[in-house]
């Protein structure tokens, strides 16, 4: 028996309205945008994507609708919780729960028509950019954050175009110690 790769790719993981697939592919748009997929996605790091510059970003998505069957559309929400995080370059844990990134990106898919939701497109998809000192500063130990409460901090969220300048604006006030 011969395993096609792209059969199994299909099969495994093409199902980008699940969480976990979403998360994925907004970590992966997220790093297009930013031109931070050079290197191989790995599992579990202490934050998902470095910038050239030296940003470390962490991404969130979230979206109304699921795979599942749904009577009503999800509520947004992300979580934010300080974790205790995985070093994989020194293989090893943390010792304090802490956020370990510079700048979070909170992706959401924004269609909520289940005939027309399709997470490739990249027009159905709202990023919010909010450094991680000014959650730190704004919400303290807070474990989640709704869509409301993010666009109280946040503003008004920026399309895929709008994304890079928008992080390295974000990770350049925060380094200066501004939130």
């Amino acid at each position: 028996m011969h395993i096609d790769r792209d059969d199994f790719l299909r099969w495994a993981y093409s199902d980008f309205l699940s969480n976990r697939e979403r998360g994925v592919l907004a970590e992966y748009i997220v790093g297009k945008c930013l031109d931070a997929v050079s290197e191989k996605r790995t599992e579990w790091d202490a934050y998902d994507l470095i910038t050239d510059y030296g940003a470390k970003i962490e991404v969130k998505s979230s979206a109304y609708l699921q795979s599942w069957k749904q009577t009503k559309l999800s509520v947004i929400r992300f979580d934010i919780e300080k974790k205790r995080f995985w070093d994989a370059r020194a293989n090893q844990s943390s010792k304090i729960p802490q956020r370990c990134s510079d700048v979070y990106v909170f992706c959401v898919l924004t269609e909520t028509d289940p005939n027309r939701v399709n997470p490739l497109a990249i027009d159905q998809w709202q990023f919010f950019v909010v450094s991680t000192a000014l959650i730190n500063a704004k919400l303290g130990n807070q474990q989640s954050l709704s869509l409301s409460h993010l666009k109280k901090i946040a503003g008004l969220g920026v399309s895929h175009h709008e994304l890079a300048d928008t992080v390295k604006a974000s990770y350049e006030l925060a380094s200066k110690g501004y939130r």
